[in-house]
């Protein structure tokens, strides 16, 4: 008599292959990140085994303008590279590291978008300042477009010094005195359970958010039918509907990592979508604004009516102006 039930570990009618081979970048909030979604597995599919390949991609060991190596692509070429070789079945990334303005890697597809962690940014002050309290001449460390352009519209009298690096090193760099704060992702922070270092959280109206901050990503290889089914149970509807509008926002503005660009959608309790977006000049002279509701757009469309609003006010002069 053969055993009628499909191998690899079950729960409410579903199967999930025995083991699960995770690529990822190596840095430790990376690696925090993939720990999540182990847990997640695990409790979805208790018994089942996971494995985990971490590399160092060419964002993580270069520390100049991202630009020279092709902007954002630069954190996830590596990763992509070994899903497509059938070295690992599922990557996990931050969208917010995923290029917009280009397709995916042909022949992959995002499985699932978890749940979404907080967006907003977290100054980070030895001597818990707020970025109101920094006096005149403060050195801000951050290498962020988006913020570098925020900052010199809100607080004209800050400094920003060019930082890089994983959360860590800028903490390091920071007690070395390479600035006087730093300005850090709060659910980056989360992650290496290091927000007890935070100095103030900064509303989204003090600082817009990247595209995609705060949600984590599943990719699979759109022919691994059994990793993909296995995965999309983690996935949450609202961060797949916030994450498709604001991606197809980016997609149609064709921002490159050189273009202040932020935004973010919000799905309300009644499911009810809107999505706020800014481009800004450098400078931080110039910002332009959208922000419309969804209705009965699906998320792509809204992304879409949202970029073309921008365009309307100038938004493609501006960011073709920037060199990239």
């Amino acid at each position: 008599m053969t055993d009628s039930h499909p191998a690899g570990p079950m729960v409410y009618g579903m199967s999930a292959p025995d083991l699960i081979r995770i690529v990822s970048r190596s840095s430790p909030m990376a690696l925090a990140q993939v720990e999540r979604v182990r847990t997640e597995l695990a409790a979805l599919y208790p018994g089942i085994r996971t494995e985990v390949l971490p590399v160092t991609t060419s964002g993580d060991r270069w520390m100049g303008d991202l630009a020279q190596l092709g902007g954002k692509g630069a954190f996830t070429k590596e990763v992509d590279a070994a899903l497509l070789a059938d070295e690992a079945d599922l990557a996990v990334h931050c969208v917010k590291d995923v290029p917009a303005d280009r397709p995916l890697p042909q022949g992959t597809t995002f499985a699932a978008f978890l749940k979404r962690d907080d967006i907003r940014d977290a100054l980070v002050h030895p001597g818990r300042l707020t970025l109101d309290e920094l006096p005149p001449g403060s050195r801000i460390g951050t290498s962020s477009v988006r913020r570098v352009a925020q900052l010199a519209a809100s607080h004209p009298h800050l400094r920003c010094v060019p930082m890089r690096g994983n959360a860590g090193r800028r903490l390091e760099k920071l007690a070395a005195g390479d600035a006087d704060a730093l300005l850090l992702a709060v659910s980056g922070l989360e992650r290496i359970g290091a927000t007890g270092l935070i100095s103030e959280v900064l509303p989204v109206e003090t600082m817009c958010p990247p595209i995609g901050a705060g949600i984590l990503a599943l990719q699979c290889r759109e022919d691994d039918v059994t990793t993909i089914e296995a995965v999309t149970g983690l996935g949450d509807r609202d961060a797949w509907r916030e994450a498709t509008a604001e991606r197809m926002l980016l997609h149609v503005l064709q921002g490159h990592c050189n273009s202040p660009i932020a935004g973010y959608a919000r799905s309300e309790p009644g499911g009810d979508l809107s999505l706020r977006a800014c481009v800004f000049t450098p400078d931080g002279k110039r910002v332009l604004n959208a922000h419309e509701w969804a209705g009965p757009l699906d998320p792509a469309t809204l992304g879409t009516s949202v970029a073309v609003t921008l365009l309307r006010q100038g938004a493609r002069e501006l960011i073709d102006s920037i060199p990239h």
